[in-house]
Formats: C-alpha cells, sequence, structure tokens
C-alpha cells in the first residue's frame, strides 16, 4: 500500500468514523483502521480503501479472494451474519454486506470506500500489481514487437 495510516477509532463514539472515511477520502489511499468496540471487547482491523483504489485492484486481480479456508474457525460454513440496519457517521452510510464480510461506504448515495480485511486488502493489491506488471496494451505490444523485428538475429552476431 502506498501510503500507510493508522487509526485507531473508539467506535462509535462522537464523529472518530466520520473523521477515519474523511481522512481516507482525503488521500486516496488505503487506511489500516482499528475498532475498539465498547465495553472491552476484542477489538477488529479492517482497511479503508477509497472505492476508486477498490475498482482499480478489482479490475488487475484475476479472480476473487477465497472468501473461506478449511481451518477457519471463525464462522461456520452455514452461519449467515446478521441483518442490520445501516450504521450513519455524520454524512457517512455504513452497509455491511451479508457475503463476503465487506462493508460498503456511502456518502450523498455513491459509494466512496469499502472496508476490508486485512488479508483480503493485502491479497488484492499483490494480485493487481502481479497482473498489472505483465501486461502491455496493444500500442505497447506492438511497439515491442517492432523493436524486436529491428534487432539482429543471434546468427547474425
Amino acid at each position: 500500500m502506498g501510503i500507510q495510516l493508522d487509526v485507531v477509532a473508539a467506535y462509535p463514539i462522537n464523529d472518530e468514523m466520520e473523521r477515519v472515511l474523511g481522512l481516507a477520502e482525503a488521500v486516496g489511499e488505503p487506511v489500516r483502521v482499528t475498532f475498539m468496540w465498547e465495553g472491552g471487547q476484542e477489538t477488529e482491523h479492517a482497511v479503508l480503501v477509497p472505492a476508486a483504489t477498490l475498482a482499480l485492484w478489482e479490475h488487475w486481480a484475476p479472480t476473487a479472494y477465497p472468501t473461506s479456508d478449511a481451518g477457519d474457525e471463525h464462522q461456520a460454513a452455514t452461519e449467515k451474519p446478521k441483518l442490520a440496519h445501516p450504521a450513519e457517521f455524520g454524512p457517512f452510510t455504513l452497509f455491511r454486506r451479508r457475503v463476503g464480510g465487506r462493508t460498503a461506504v456511502a456518502r450523498g448515495g455513491a459509494v466512496v470506500a469499502e472496508l476490508l480485511n486485512p488479508d483480503e486488502a493485502h491479497w488484492l493489491e499483490e494480485q493487481a500489481r502481479n497482473v498489472r506488471q505483465g501486461f502491455m496494451d496493444p500500442k505497447q505490444r506492438a511497439a515491442f514487437e517492432e523493436f524486436l523485428a529491428r534487432q539482429p538475429s543471434l546468427d547474425d552476431q
């Protein structure tokens, strides 16, 4: 990830979520977020990825992130996440997806970011980078083929 920002949000006290979401939107880079739940429960880690960055990663990633591991003891295969009302934080609304565990963040009716599991965010970024580095657009490919055609053969050297 380009810019590494770590944010701790005592969720949902005051306008902390609104500030974190605004920060991710302003920098245009993924932001690592640690949610500290009321009552001293376990903390939850996520990566807030701006919508444009996520769209780019998903465009270049060849497959979807594997959603279930055989050794995943946190959630049984038959257990479905509970449906909940969208949570509102200032101008932002969070929509928790029942499948995949992502949370879409919308403002003014448009999705501006998504909260992803840190492992999924890292996997998507790596896959996108690996595929993108091996890709040549048609103009680049034609220029490279022309360059290779102008090179003397190994026999001539």
